[in-house]
Parts: C-alpha cells; structure tokens; sequence
C-alpha cells in the first residue's frame, strides 16, 4: 500500500514536471540543478562499475569533452540489474576518477526501476513513451536519455549504443 501511495504521488507530481524541476545530490555531496543546463542538450546515463558497459565511462567522458560547450552528461549510479554497482558513493566517485577521468556530473547513487524508483527516472520513463520508447524503457545498465536544449526528450539509446557512436553524435552536430 505504501509503495502504490508513493508511486502516485510521484506520478502525479512529475507527470506535469519539466527536466529542469530536478535537483538531486552529487557524488561529491553538492547538488546537481537541472534548470543549470537550459540552453544545453543533457544526456542522463545510468551507470555501473561492474557491467560489461562499464568502459563506455571512456567514451561518455570522451563526448563530454568534445561537446561539452553544448552538452551535458549526468551520471546516475544505480545497483538494479545484477548488483553491478554495489559500492558507496565515495567508492564509485574514485572508481570513476581513477579508472576513467570522468570529469563530467555523478549524481549520487539512485533505483532507476522498481517500487524505489528515482523520481526522475520515472519522469524520463513516462517521457520516453510519449516519443514511443517500448516498457521496460530501461533494461540494464548505461542506457541514455538525450534531453534537447528546450528540456525536451528526443531519443532513448540502448546501452549497447557507444557514447561516441553517429547514432549519439548526429544530435550534437
């Protein structure tokens, strides 16, 4: 009961939110503000430390680098499909500094599924199936959403798509 009473009330309060109405807890404690990023193409990614994606830090912080003028990227840890990120937040920060460079938004560590869903990405959910994105929208780790400058989804990528493939890029050009 408590779950249906949450995930209404979140339902009806994000349904009419834009992206921008979003501020959530950083990696390294300070807040991430969405209406920062007007103007700005978002891609929001929900990450892991061990997944078989877990390389495409490389590439997200590669495109970070390159776009960065135009575009955002936001990481969201997030442990949901095979227990992939199990560390703390202080853990995956240094695992994603060492190990990759990653220079670019960690949000803190969040459910992007299930009862305990984030409510941003239940926001993303719902948008994406405004754009005709299939249930579930997310099935593992590093799937991305690109949010236009306007706050506006425009695309959900599979997290088989490379950062740094054309399919990711034409938006940016």
């Amino acid at each position: 009961m408590k779950a249906l009473l949450l995930a209404l009330f979140f339902s009806f309060f994000v349904m009419g939110s834009s992206i921008y109405d979003f501020k959530i807890a950083g990696l390294d404690g300070k807040e991430i503000n969405f209406s920062n990023y007007k103007g700005k193409k978002i891609l929001v990614v929900n990450t892991a430390s061990q997944c078989g994606y877990t390389p495409q830090y490389a590439d997200l912080e590669k495109l970070y680098e390159t776009y960065k003028d135009k575009l955002v990227i936001i990481g969201f840890p997030a442990n949901n499909f095979g227990a992939q990120e199990p560390g703390t937040n202080t853990e995956i920060a240094s695992f994603c500094k060492k190990n990759y460079g990653v220079t670019f938004p960690m949000a803190e560590k969040v459910s992007v599924k299930g009862d305990d869903i984030h409510p941003i990405f239940k926001y993303l959910d719902e948008e994406a199936k405004k754009i005709g994105a299939q249930d579930p929208i997310i099935k593992w780790n590093f799937t991305k959403f690109l949010i236009d400058e306007n706050g506006k989804l425009v695309k959900v990528f599979p997290s088989k798509v490379n950062p740094m493939s054309e399919e990711i890029t034409v938006f940016l050009n």
